[in-house]
């Protein structure tokens, strides 16, 4: 699977603030996401965010 720095995805669940939008900040075998509705950003591993992907919204 593919993805760029700078797209935004749909995750599986939701974050706290209650968005499952992310942007994708950094890639490799971690990703870094920040959440779109509070900006937090996170570290996630690779197998994680693949597992959990539900779908492309845009490119920023």
């Amino acid at each position: 699977m593919e993805f760029q720095v700078g797209e935004v995805i749909k995750l599986k669940k939701q974050h706290p603030c209650g968005t499952n939008e992310w942007e994708i900040i950094r890639v490799g075998a971690d990703f870094r996401l920040k959440c779109k509705g509070c900006n937090h950003q996170v570290m996630v591993p690779r197998k994680l965010v693949e597992k959990n992907f539900r779908g492309k919204l845009s490119s920023e």
